[in-house]
């Protein structure tokens, strides 16, 4: 049985810059020298409960690990990574701006760096992908980190100029903008936890955070709408689908708190400036009498839970906004690429169904395109269609990644009834 997708489906896969390009100079790149010791020597006892640690615990407890440094040397390479891509049969890809090159110091902007991600664009066009640019994927110029970051006073503004600078050079040949990604992971790790830089927690820090990047965002699009009003613009908005296991009274109230709180609360900010909703897909989380009761039948190499399925649900539960959706990431983490192939057709599967329920869905890029630098994870956890071997930056294509592009060239996906 085959499944046809809609007309002008757009198919890719997604990176962003401090993940792949290598060599950046920023808050996160400090941060990662500062505490890849402790990182190494605390992931004992933080992933002790994933299933899959033994795999990768020589990894994981190396302090080298958590240094992004050359990363996958993206900044030089990427005109033949997207030929990669290219031969896969992506027609789209979605990648992000990184904020501290194009502005190392306060109010001086790189022309060099402008015009870089002026060819990274012109390349993708080339070869007939079409680029959905982040200006925002949670890194910051250390100028900028060292007067308070998100909560810096000013912030939005300095936000609405990088914009400003960014769209004036490059908005000809862009036609899709994310401004933010996911800013409630960015908030909850950086401001709440305090896992991530600059390390603060608590509700206060969490709500004042959150409350600056909605701010950025709605002067963002306005700026980039006065500049070229027919550009698309969201955000990439990091959604779960909480399940109310049973259906009983309680659990439903819970999800309906969890999905107030998580998945509602900034896209119902940004309602009235957002053209698309973009949706960032990784987690099921099964409510029975409290949160995370997933049965984890199967697990990732992270340790979440396997569940390709709840795209379908996480997709449909978009529809009341009424907007145009694009999913910019959903993916796994498997080294072995055995999960990951049969992952990809059982997503894909769920959003064909999510379609046929309404849900006006236009594109959908896996995360993501290579092996990257995953945080305050660092290397061990692989999440790319194409492996890359760090110590030669050798890139090899995976089976998962040429049978997800069968789906890219023919816009459809064959199953078994």
């Amino acid at each position: 049985m085959r499944l046809e997708f809609p007309k002008d489906f757009l198919w890719g896969a997604a990176t962003s810059s401090h993940q792949v390009e290598g060599s950046n100079h920023n808050d996160w790149s400090e941060w990662e020298k500062a505490n890849a010791d402790r990182l190494a020597r605390e992931s004992e006892q933080t992933f002790s409960w994933n299933p899959n640690w033994n795999t990768f615990r020589s990894e994981a407890t190396n302090p080298n690990t958590y240094i992004s440094g050359a990363a996958c040397e993206h900044y030089s390479r990427y005109e033949s990574d997207f030929d990669l891509a290219a031969s896969l049969g992506h027609n789209a890809h979605r990648f992000s701006i990184e904020w501290s090159r194009i502005e190392p110091r306060e109010g001086e902007f790189d022309e060099a760096a402008i015009e870089h991600y002026r060819q990274v664009i012109l390349a993708l066009r080339a070869r007939g992908m079409e680029p959905f640019v982040t200006l925002w994927n949670w890194t910051l110029p250390l100028w900028l980190a060292e007067k308070g970051g998100v909560m810096a006073p000013g912030f939005s503004e300095y936000f609405e100029r990088y914009t400003e600078i960014i769209v004036k050079a490059l908005g000809m040949d862009v036609h899709f903008w994310i401004t933010l990604n996911e800013p409630d992971v960015y908030t909850a790790h950086a401001y709440l936890t305090g896992a991530w830089p600059p390390q603060k927690h608590g509700l206060i820090s969490f709500f004042r955070a959150q409350s600056a990047l909605i701010h950025a965002h709605r002067l963002a699009y306005r700026a980039l709408k006065n500049r070229f009003p027919g550009s698309q613009i969201g955000i990439a908005k990091h959604n779960i689908w909480f399940e109310a296991a049973d259906n009983t009274m309680w659990n439903r109230l819970l999800k309906w708190s969890a999905d107030m709180a998580w998945n509602q609360f900034f896209l119902t900010r940004i309602r009235n400036t957002q053209d698309f909703i973009g949706l960032n897909h990784y987690n099921h989380h099964r409510i029975a009498g409290w949160f995370r009761k997933n049965e984890n039948i199967r697990q990732t190499d992270f340790g979440w839970e396997y569940s390709p399925e709840s795209l379908y649900h996480a997709v449909t539960e978009l529809i009341p906004y009424q907007k145009p959706i694009y999913i910019l990431e959903n993916g796994i983490a498997d080294a072995s690429d055995t999960l990951r192939q049969e992952f990809i057709p059982t997503a894909l599967t769920a959003l064909h169904r999510a379609i046929a329920a309404g849900a006006d869905v236009r594109g959908y890029f896996y995360w993501s395109l290579l092996d990257n630098f995953e945080w305050d994870k660092g290397y061990w956890l692989r999440f790319g269609l194409v492996h890359i071997d760090y110590a030669t930056q050798t890139r090899t294509i995976r089976p998962s990644a040429r049978a997800y592009a069968e789906v890219c060239k023919t816009s459809s996906l064959e199953i078994e009834k």
